[in-house]
């Protein structure tokens, strides 16, 4: 076999392997990732709610410094994402919010988000649906609350391919929406005034 012959079937054999996922996780200077208000117009509150536990391997997010994303600067298209997260249980713990944006705008006018809590996961917005402007919210078209109790690990899986995205919550597909105009955009973890930490978050880009 000659060695050009061997070069192309490398290239060949390697193009059909399934992409590697990356480990978006940042270092403890938060590089990568932008802190972005909700809404934009509000601006920064001078509070710095984000940090990065290097030895556990998390990002927590104290929920004490407003309501705002944390955006990861690089804009995607097709992926596959996958998180997990956990609030901190304080009180009854009845109350907990945040989420996980998906196909965001850079300041976050249009929106896909994938919500956490105890209510079960379940996808909303403002995006471009169909060709035009819409809000939407598909949590009562969710198969089932697949949600843990706080502080317990929960495990998302949200696919964003073509005009469809899909939310799998601890193993199960529960959520899914399609027309969704805006095929790319930026991912964002969602403080909204609740101690939430994230860790294992995998991304692989699709062809």
């Amino acid at each position: 076999m000659s060695f050009a012959r061997f070069l192309l079937l490398c290239l060949l054999a390697a193009a059909l392997l399934p992409a590697q996922s990356v480990d978006l996780l940042p270092d403890e200077s938060l590089k990568g990732w932008t802190r972005i208000p909700i809404p934009a117009t509000d601006g920064l509150k001078p509070k710095l709610q984000w940090r990065v536990d290097s030895a556990q391997k998390t990002l927590i997010c104290s929920g004490d410094g407003g309501h705002e994303w944390l955006r990861y600067d690089q804009v995607l298209g097709d992926y596959i994402l996958e998180v997990d997260f956990r609030f901190t249980l304080k009180g009854d713990g009845a109350r907990f919010n945040s989420g996980i944006g998906i196909r965001l705008s850079a300041w976050g006018e249009l929106w896909t988000q994938a919500q956490t809590g105890p209510t079960g996961g379940f996808l909303f917005g403002v995006n471009l649906v169909d060709g035009a402007l819409q809000r939407f919210n598909l949590s009562k078209e969710m198969k089932e609350n697949r949600i843990k109790p706080a502080g317990e690990w929960n495990h998302y899986e949200i696919r964003a391919q073509g005009d469809k995205i899909a939310l799998s919550v601890n193993g199960a597909v529960v959520n899914e929406v399609a027309g969704i105009a805006l095929r790319k955009g930026y991912i964002g973890l969602e403080a909204e005034g609740y101690e939430v930490a994230f860790r294992n978050i995998k991304l692989q880009v699709l062809p």
